[in-house]
């Protein structure tokens, strides 16, 4: 023994030459994972992570109020059913917009984030609902075609996953807005589709012009049918009816015999 000098353990000189590295998957606690948000991000990057330790990462509950970690927990693919359904409708509108556009989240949570999305559409500001109907999945774009606001509507129209079922869908609702249906009336791609016109000839909102456009293009038997249960105001109906499908049917009765072939 050295004069003078004190004693050490050597025992703790040994702990403290160990270097500490972070909670592995398989030995992580819920106060290991407590600590920080960026040790709960870290392990939620991969995707061979136990469900027995994401379980633990939620009920640590410390790390739940960072909007990263929630995200990170809804689209981590072995996170069960049970702990991301609840935290999907915790997540902020673009977050759930994000989970909506991941690939690799499950359908069902898809679906749950578009319609959790669709939901805060009258609560959102203007600015975020143009936004959304620039980038968002079909299905909201679909719904913010009801937006009261027309600057909306002509921005989801444009929107590249909205579908012509969506539109149809939009067009015959009478919920929707006028100016929606002039939107899609005027619109170079959808109002030339034939089965967006015929969801035109049935709505009350579409401008006459518009259908005698529309009716034009349409076999006399099929506009009598759409007519026949269309919402489009009488005086509309009755034209189309009597000048377009009428003359239509006339020409269709005309004898062969009357048709002179010349050589």
């Amino acid at each position: 023994m050295s004069n003078g000098e004190p004693i050490r353990d050597q025992g703790a000189d040994s702990n403290e030459s160990q270097p500490t590295s972070p909670p592995s998957s398989t030995t992580a606690s819920s106060n290991d994972l407590s600590l920080s948000e960026d040790g709960a991000l870290a392990l939620l990057k991969q995707a061979d992570l136990a469900p027995e330790v994401i379980e633990q990462i939620v009920r640590s509950g410390s790390v739940l109020k960072y909007r990263k970690v929630k995200l990170a927990l809804v689209e981590h693919p072995r996170t069960p059913r049970h702990l991301s359904v609840p935290l999907v409708r915790q997540l902020f509108t673009f977050d759930l917009m994000h989970v909506a556009l991941t690939p690799t989240v499950p359908a069902d949570l898809k679906r749950m984030a578009d319609e959790a999305l669709c939901t805060r559409l009258e609560t959102i500001s203007s600015g975020e609902r143009l936004s959304l109907a620039r980038r968002s999945s079909g299905h909201v774009a679909g719904s913010l075609l009801r937006d009261s606001e027309a600057r909306v509507v002509h921005v989801a129209l444009e929107n590249p996953r909205l579908t012509e079922s969506l539109v149809i869908k939009a067009v015959v609702n009478p919920k929707t807005p006028s100016h929606s249906v002039i939107a899609v009336c005027h619109h170079p791609q959808w109002s030339a589709r034939r089965e967006v016109r015929i969801a035109l000839l049935r709505s009350e909102k579409t401008p006459m012009a518009k259908a005698i456009e529309f009716a034009r293009g349409l076999p006399p038997a099929l506009l009598r049918e759409i007519l026949h249960n269309s919402r489009l105001p009488h005086p509309i109906k009755s034209y189309l009816l009597h000048e377009l499908g009428g003359a239509a049917h006339a020409r269709e009765a005309q004898p062969r015999s009357s048709i002179r072939t010349f050589k």
